[in-house]
Protein backbone atom coordinates (compact mmCIF):
# COMPACT_ATOMS: atom_id res chain seq x y z
CA UNK A 1 0.00 0.00 0.00
CA UNK A 2 1.55 3.65 -0.66
CA UNK A 3 1.83 6.15 1.82
CA UNK A 4 -0.52 9.32 1.25
CA UNK A 5 0.68 12.95 2.25
CA UNK A 6 -0.73 15.97 1.66
CA UNK A 7 1.93 18.23 -0.36
CA UNK A 8 -0.09 21.43 -1.27
CA UNK A 9 -3.37 23.50 -0.32
CA UNK A 10 -5.25 26.37 -1.17
CA UNK A 11 -8.31 27.80 -0.57
CA UNK A 12 -11.33 30.70 -0.76
CA UNK A 13 -13.44 31.47 2.36
CA UNK A 14 -14.59 34.10 4.25
CA UNK A 15 -11.48 34.48 6.67
CA UNK A 16 -9.46 34.98 3.14
CA UNK A 17 -8.72 33.23 0.15
CA UNK A 18 -4.97 32.11 0.96
CA UNK A 19 -3.69 29.55 2.98
CA UNK A 20 -1.63 32.32 5.32
CA UNK A 21 -4.09 34.87 5.31
CA UNK A 22 -6.63 32.31 6.79
CA UNK A 23 -4.91 30.41 9.12
CA UNK A 24 -4.12 33.90 10.81
CA UNK A 25 -7.62 35.16 10.83
CA UNK A 26 -8.13 31.64 12.60
CA UNK A 27 -5.21 32.07 14.81
CA UNK A 28 -6.85 35.83 15.68
CA UNK A 29 -10.09 34.09 16.71
CA UNK A 30 -11.48 35.88 13.89
CA UNK A 31 -14.98 35.11 12.28
CA UNK A 32 -16.23 35.30 8.78
CA UNK A 33 -19.92 35.85 9.31
CA UNK A 34 -21.31 39.11 8.57
CA UNK A 35 -24.92 40.44 7.70
CA UNK A 36 -26.26 39.42 3.88
CA UNK A 37 -26.56 42.56 1.94
CA UNK A 38 -26.86 40.99 -1.52
CA UNK A 39 -30.46 40.87 -1.51
CA UNK A 40 -33.18 42.05 1.18
CA UNK A 41 -33.31 38.89 3.84
CA UNK A 42 -36.41 40.92 5.88
CA UNK A 43 -38.83 38.16 5.70
CA UNK A 44 -35.98 35.72 5.92
CA UNK A 45 -35.54 33.23 9.28
CA UNK A 46 -31.36 34.13 8.24
CA UNK A 47 -30.38 37.07 7.70
CA UNK A 48 -26.25 36.11 8.17
CA UNK A 49 -24.15 34.02 5.88
CA UNK A 50 -19.88 33.37 5.56
CA UNK A 51 -19.49 35.44 2.57
CA UNK A 52 -16.48 35.88 0.32
CA UNK A 53 -15.66 38.86 0.00
CA UNK A 54 -12.29 39.49 -1.14
CA UNK A 55 -12.27 37.51 -4.31
CA UNK A 56 -12.18 38.84 -7.58
CA UNK A 57 -12.83 36.18 -10.50
CA UNK A 58 -13.09 38.73 -13.36
CA UNK A 59 -9.26 39.73 -12.04
CA UNK A 60 -7.71 36.16 -11.40
CA UNK A 61 -9.41 34.72 -14.62
CA UNK A 62 -10.19 37.40 -17.16
CA UNK A 63 -13.82 38.59 -17.56
CA UNK A 64 -14.58 35.69 -20.43
CA UNK A 65 -13.57 32.78 -18.61
CA UNK A 66 -14.85 34.52 -15.51
CA UNK A 67 -18.29 34.27 -16.43
CA UNK A 68 -18.40 30.91 -18.12
CA UNK A 69 -18.33 29.30 -14.67
CA UNK A 70 -20.47 29.57 -11.66
CA UNK A 71 -18.98 31.39 -8.66
CA UNK A 72 -18.70 27.68 -7.09
CA UNK A 73 -16.29 26.35 -9.80
CA UNK A 74 -14.25 29.70 -9.98
CA UNK A 75 -13.45 29.05 -6.10
CA UNK A 76 -12.67 25.27 -6.75
CA UNK A 77 -9.86 26.49 -9.60
CA UNK A 78 -8.80 28.98 -7.77
CA UNK A 79 -8.26 26.83 -5.11
CA UNK A 80 -6.98 24.26 -7.19
CA UNK A 81 -4.28 26.53 -8.85
CA UNK A 82 -3.14 27.82 -5.36
CA UNK A 83 -3.15 23.91 -3.99
CA UNK A 84 -0.58 23.10 -7.09
CA UNK A 85 1.29 26.03 -6.80
CA UNK A 86 2.03 25.44 -3.10
CA UNK A 87 3.09 21.87 -3.69
CA UNK A 88 5.83 22.60 -6.22
CA UNK A 89 4.84 20.25 -8.53
CA UNK A 90 6.56 20.18 -12.25
CA UNK A 91 3.19 20.04 -14.12
CA UNK A 92 5.20 19.20 -17.15
CA UNK A 93 6.83 16.50 -15.68
CA UNK A 94 3.30 14.85 -13.68
CA UNK A 95 1.98 12.09 -15.21
CA UNK A 96 -1.53 13.45 -15.91
CA UNK A 97 -2.79 10.23 -16.63
CA UNK A 98 -2.28 9.42 -12.79
CA UNK A 99 -3.79 12.11 -11.78
CA UNK A 100 -6.95 12.39 -10.84
CA UNK A 101 -9.36 15.04 -9.48
CA UNK A 102 -12.41 14.75 -6.68
CA UNK A 103 -13.82 17.83 -5.77
CA UNK A 104 -17.52 17.72 -5.26
CA UNK A 105 -20.39 20.66 -4.75
CA UNK A 106 -23.70 19.76 -3.24
CA UNK A 107 -25.75 22.76 -4.76
CA UNK A 108 -23.69 23.52 -7.61
CA UNK A 109 -24.69 26.54 -9.67
CA UNK A 110 -27.17 27.80 -7.79
CA UNK A 111 -26.45 31.25 -7.93
CA UNK A 112 -26.43 30.54 -12.65
CA UNK A 113 -29.91 29.14 -12.30
CA UNK A 114 -31.45 32.02 -10.17
CA UNK A 115 -30.04 34.26 -12.61
CA UNK A 116 -30.93 32.85 -15.84
CA UNK A 117 -34.97 31.81 -13.83
CA UNK A 118 -34.52 35.81 -13.96
CA UNK A 119 -33.57 36.53 -17.75
CA UNK A 120 -36.40 33.46 -19.00
CA UNK A 121 -39.06 35.28 -16.81
CA UNK A 122 -37.90 39.36 -18.14
CA UNK A 123 -36.74 38.40 -21.61
CA UNK A 124 -38.04 34.97 -22.57
CA UNK A 125 -36.82 31.62 -23.48
CA UNK A 126 -34.53 33.15 -26.59
CA UNK A 127 -32.25 34.58 -24.13
CA UNK A 128 -31.34 31.86 -21.72
CA UNK A 129 -27.58 31.12 -21.86
CA UNK A 130 -26.77 27.73 -23.68
CA UNK A 131 -23.78 27.38 -21.15
CA UNK A 132 -26.18 27.15 -18.37
CA UNK A 133 -26.47 23.68 -18.15
CA UNK A 134 -22.34 23.06 -17.76
CA UNK A 135 -22.31 26.16 -15.50
CA UNK A 136 -25.05 24.83 -12.70
CA UNK A 137 -24.11 20.69 -13.01
CA UNK A 138 -21.91 20.22 -9.42
CA UNK A 139 -19.60 18.06 -11.37
CA UNK A 140 -18.15 20.71 -13.10
CA UNK A 141 -15.74 22.22 -10.23
CA UNK A 142 -14.06 18.76 -10.86
CA UNK A 143 -14.27 18.83 -14.41
CA UNK A 144 -13.01 22.32 -14.92
CA UNK A 145 -10.06 21.50 -13.11
CA UNK A 146 -9.37 18.66 -14.68
CA UNK A 147 -9.95 20.30 -18.12
CA UNK A 148 -7.58 23.41 -16.86
CA UNK A 149 -4.48 21.13 -16.29
CA UNK A 150 -5.23 18.41 -18.48
CA UNK A 151 -5.42 15.94 -15.80
CA UNK A 152 -6.95 12.67 -17.19
CA UNK A 153 -7.11 10.11 -14.11
CA UNK A 154 -10.06 9.13 -12.25
CA UNK A 155 -12.53 12.03 -11.29
CA UNK A 156 -15.27 12.14 -8.91
CA UNK A 157 -17.70 14.68 -7.90
CA UNK A 158 -18.91 13.64 -4.26
CA UNK A 159 -22.36 14.45 -3.19
CA UNK A 160 -22.80 14.54 0.58
CA UNK A 161 -23.96 17.51 1.41
CA UNK A 162 -21.87 19.63 4.27
CA UNK A 163 -19.19 16.66 4.30
CA UNK A 164 -18.15 16.43 0.47
CA UNK A 165 -14.85 17.78 1.57
CA UNK A 166 -14.33 15.15 3.85
CA UNK A 167 -15.38 12.55 1.18
CA UNK A 168 -13.33 14.01 -1.03
CA UNK A 169 -10.16 13.44 1.23
CA UNK A 170 -11.23 9.75 1.92
CA UNK A 171 -11.65 8.69 -1.33
CA UNK A 172 -9.07 10.09 -2.90
CA UNK A 173 -6.73 8.24 -0.29
CA UNK A 174 -7.98 5.22 -0.85
CA UNK A 175 -7.17 5.62 -4.69
CA UNK A 176 -3.95 6.24 -3.90
CA UNK A 177 -2.86 3.76 -1.65
CA UNK A 178 -4.40 1.27 -3.70
CA UNK A 179 -2.40 2.07 -6.17
CA UNK A 180 -5.24 4.00 -8.66
CA UNK A 181 -3.25 7.55 -8.86
CA UNK A 182 -0.37 9.07 -7.92
CA UNK A 183 -1.35 12.68 -7.31
CA UNK A 184 -5.23 13.30 -6.44
CA UNK A 185 -6.56 17.28 -6.55
CA UNK A 186 -9.05 16.60 -3.47
CA UNK A 187 -12.01 19.39 -1.85
CA UNK A 188 -15.59 21.00 -1.83
CA UNK A 189 -16.65 23.97 -3.57
CA UNK A 190 -19.63 25.83 -2.58
CA UNK A 191 -21.59 29.15 -3.43
CA UNK A 192 -24.94 28.57 -1.91
CA UNK A 193 -25.79 32.07 -0.82
CA UNK A 194 -28.92 33.29 -2.48
CA UNK A 195 -32.35 34.55 -2.16
CA UNK A 196 -33.67 30.68 -2.80
CA UNK A 197 -31.48 28.71 -0.58
CA UNK A 198 -31.56 30.94 2.77
CA UNK A 199 -35.61 30.92 2.17
CA UNK A 200 -35.61 27.06 2.09
CA UNK A 201 -32.89 26.43 4.41
CA UNK A 202 -34.37 28.87 7.15
CA UNK A 203 -38.07 27.96 6.49
CA UNK A 204 -36.67 24.26 7.22
CA UNK A 205 -35.45 25.58 10.61
CA UNK A 206 -32.16 24.26 9.74
CA UNK A 207 -30.54 27.80 10.04
CA UNK A 208 -29.60 30.40 12.78
CA UNK A 209 -32.08 33.14 13.15
CA UNK A 210 -29.62 34.80 15.33
CA UNK A 211 -30.24 38.38 14.54
CA UNK A 212 -27.75 40.33 16.59
CA UNK A 213 -24.02 40.34 16.39
CA UNK A 214 -23.07 37.91 13.22
CA UNK A 215 -20.12 37.48 14.55
CA UNK A 216 -21.76 35.22 17.33
CA UNK A 217 -24.23 33.39 15.30
CA UNK A 218 -22.40 29.89 15.21
CA UNK A 219 -22.64 28.80 17.94
CA UNK A 220 -23.33 24.70 17.84
CA UNK A 221 -22.31 23.90 21.90
CA UNK A 222 -24.43 26.35 23.10
CA UNK A 223 -27.50 25.65 25.02
CA UNK A 224 -29.06 28.34 22.83
CA UNK A 225 -27.96 27.22 19.80
CA UNK A 226 -30.49 27.15 16.69
CA UNK A 227 -29.44 25.63 13.44
CA UNK A 228 -25.95 26.33 11.43
CA UNK A 229 -24.69 29.63 9.92
CA UNK A 230 -24.85 29.18 5.66
CA UNK A 231 -21.50 29.70 3.82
Amino acid sequence: MEKVVVTGMGLVSPLGSTVPGFWNAMIRGESGISRIDAFDTSRMKASVAGIVRDFDAEARFGRKEARRMDRFCQFALAAAEDALKDAELDLDRLDKERTGVYVGSGIGGIGTLMEQGDVLRSRGPERVSPLLVPMIISNMAAATISIRFGFTGPTMSPVTACSIGNTSIGEAFRLIRSGGADVVIVGGAEAAISEISMASFGNATALSAWNGDPKLASRPFDAGRDGFVMG
